[in-house]
């Protein structure tokens, strides 16, 4: 059974985004009705008296640690100390308090880009610090690598039950469709769309369209998210041990090239024109797919087919621009 219960109290930092705002919809949907939400204006996660003093008054159950500092490849190559010292910041005022005041279970939530650039494909939980990071990403990387650190240590010297999970590629309502800094996703979404209003001819994509990538949808994400929450202890206590950080991949373990992305989204948005591929541009890497072995052996898989999620994603986009 379950230890969690309807009542319990659950804090979801990082509740507005993407990601966060899937897990406040998943666990009001699952019938949680006892949330703590707090916005960045009302609770500054960087500091540490103001995350301590809503700790020991408010004693959450259960946290899910969905609030970072993200941002695409430019952002990250252009502001790394911030990458660095926020999300440091963010991870250990929360993951310190949540062992000060008894938290039952913590989830904190990283990306895929922990992983070394040269690992072996898919990507195993075990590939954790066996090689160079991505030098783009290098310091959000290591922070997120701290996080998942941090949970090991405080499991292995306090008896936590803190998880690190790492999702795939996301996408989803609240997702971000701005051409200029959005991920490949959203972006495609918006520039078939504009195209499509404006008659155009074509639409230039960036890149070779060979490079192979992996997408969530983020209420899929969600789910798994609870069902690592809800897991009984003896289910998952192999996470909780001293020869391996309890790190959890998160993803579908199927991928397709960018030129096929691009043609399904084509299809959905109704764009008829051509799709021309511009191979000046940055290509990133060749592939980047989870192995999901590890929560699927627990009892996950996903749901949303991507053709289905995207076509979600494109209602949510136009009730939005």
């Amino acid at each position: 059974m379950s230890e969690m219960n309807k009542d319990s109290k659950i804090y979801v930092a990082g509740h507005r985004g993407l990601v966060g705002s899937a897990l406040v919809r998943r666990l009001n949907a699952k019938g949680y009705h006892n949330l703590v939400l707090r916005t960045h204006a009302e609770l500054e996660l960087r500091d540490q008296v103001a995350v301590q003093n809503f700790f020991v008054k408010e004693k959450p159950e259960y946290v899910i640690l969905a609030a970072a500092k993200v941002g695409g490849i430019l952002a990250n190559n252009t502001y790394p100390a911030e990458f660095i010292e926020d999300n440091l910041l963010i991870q250990s005022n929360v993951i310190h308090n949540a062992w000060k005041t008894n938290v039952n279970r913590l989830l904190f939530l990283g990306s895929s880009c922990i992983y070394p650039k040269e690992a072996p494909q898919p990507l195993k939980e075990e590939c954790l610090l066996t090689g160079p990071l991505e030098l783009t990403n290098r310091a959000y990387a290591v922070a997120k690598i701290a996080g998942v650190d941090m949970c090991w240590a405080y499991n292995r010297q306090y008896g936590t039950k803190f998880i690190a999970a790492m999702p795939t590629n996301l996408y989803g309502p609240n997702d971000n469709y701005d051409l200029n800094n959005s991920h490949v996703l959203p972006a495609l979404l918006r520039k078939m769309h504009e195209a499509k209003q404006n008659n155009a001819n074509e639409v230039v994509v960036w890149g070779s369209g060979i490079p192979k990538r992996e997408f969530l949808y983020s209420d899929d994400m969600a789910d798994a998210c609870l069902f690592l929450l809800e897991l009984e202890t003896a289910k998952i206590s192999s996470l909780f041990s001293d020869e391996q950080p309890p790190l959890v991949n998160i993803g579908c373990g199927e991928d397709l090239t960018i030129r096929e992305l691009a043609e399904l989204i084509a299809d959905i948005v109704g764009f008829k024109g051509k799709l021309v591929f511009d191979s000046s541009k940055p290509d990133g890497t060749m592939r980047k797919v989870m192995d999901v072995s590890r929560i699927n052996k627990l009892g996950w898989k996903r749901t949303k087919l991507l053709s289905d999620g995207i076509k979600l994603s494109y209602q949510d986009m136009l009730s939005k621009i």
